[in-house]
């Protein structure tokens, strides 16, 4: 299994930071080759699924998710939500954590992944690329000025 951590530290507040990088769809923007729908609707709350379509024509995939835990942040208690990845080809979980600081929010985001027929010596390649991958969208959803 691929394990990855990748952690911001933002100047907004951790309840925009949370609206950021929980909104689901926005992510699809920061990912190369990927749509994201949200089929149970929102608010997302325990129960939500989305999933993100990665790829092009009959070489796309889908990548559910369902969301197993979900405290948004307030009075000063991190935000914390958990995912479930029950798709056929990408399996595992990722965990979103939204931490309040005095000088914004610090987010910490941990993916377990397994994808389907990747030999576990392609793991490092993969926690590697994820790093990348998910690091580029923390920025840009946290940096977006005025972000909706």
């Amino acid at each position: 299994m691929a394990v990855f951590r990748v952690e911001r530290f933002s100047p907004l507040p951790a309840a925009e930071a949370w609206r950021r990088v929980t909104d689901w769809e926005r992510h699809a923007a920061r990912v190369p080759l990927t749509r994201i729908s949200v089929p149970t609707g929102l608010p997302t709350r325990v129960g939500t699924v989305f999933v993100a379509r990665t790829g092009l024509g009959p070489l796309a995939f889908d990548d559910p998710m369902e969301v197993v835990r979900w405290t948004p942040p307030a009075g000063g208690r991190a935000g914390v939500c958990r995912l479930e990845k029950r798709g056929s080809v990408v399996l595992g979980r990722a965990s979103i954590d939204v931490l309040p600081t005095d000088a914004g929010s610090h987010v910490v985001w941990v993916e377990e992944l397994r994808v389907r027929l990747l030999p576990g010596w392609g793991d490092p390649l993969l926690a590697s690329s994820g790093r990348r991958l998910f690091g580029g969208v923390l920025d840009s959803l946290l940096s977006a000025p005025g972000s909706p």
